[in-house]
């Protein structure tokens, strides 16, 4: 292949790429309002201003653009929440910064319809399939997450003996009712969650 082929077929790629991105990113935010089957290629091309024919090349079928916007969505997350969070130290401090972090995702709110697993665990938690394996896998990803800073926590001595996988799923509880809260115009919700999880992260009694 020449200079002038490959420069073409680079271009195309960069034309794609770009285009995808820009699809993808409209469609998490319809998807954090509306789910994933408020996902359609008529709806996108109406949003984006892109081609109806040129999304559906890029993703063929609903399920594809589905789970792709669903990878999507978790890249953004990693980005925003659990990635910055990392820079803490292990165990309480990074698991507070998880949670804070967590708060300002919804808060801002990152999607425009708040948390993307929230919107969308409940309309397929009952329907077997690709779709719902790949959104339970982002939410056990998340809550092994939190129950491995636990463990640590319990591990340094800063918070009291408890169940990590008991605890870690309380928390999430109490973050995605937040989320819930906050959609609704809850003002004082943020204030809560930090009261309970507080409470959950008592430090050791002392000898």
């Amino acid at each position: 292949m020449d200079s002038a082929a490959v420069e073409i077929t680079d271009k195309r790629l960069l034309r794609g790429s770009r285009t995808r991105q820009a699809v993808l990113t409209k469609a998490v935010d319809i998807a954090s309002l509306d789910s994933l089957e408020g996902l359609s290629f008529g709806r996108l091309a109406t949003e984006t201003g892109l081609s109806k024919a040129g999304i559906q090349t890029l993703f063929r079928t609903k399920e594809t653009l589905q789970l792709a916007t669903i990878d999507h969505a978790r890249t953004v997350f990693i980005d925003s929440v659990t990635g910055p969070a990392r820079a803490e130290p292990r165990g309480v401090q990074r698991l507070r910064a998880f949670i804070d972090r967590w708060i300002d995702y919804v808060e801002q709110p990152v999607f425009t319809g708040g948390c993307f697993q929230v919107a969308n665990l409940a309309e397929f938690d009952s329907r077997p399939g690709p779709v719902r394996d790949a959104l339970f896998r982002n939410q056990q990803e998340w809550v092994d997450l939190l129950a491995r800073e636990l463990r640590r926590a319990i591990e340094y001595g800063e918070i009291a003996e408890l169940d990590a996988d008991l605890v870690a799923f309380q928390i999430d509880a109490v973050l995605r009712s937040g989320n819930t809260a906050l959609r609704l115009g809850d003002t004082e919700v943020v204030h809560k969650i930090r009261r309970v999880v507080d409470g959950l992260l008592a430090p050791p009694r002392a000898q």
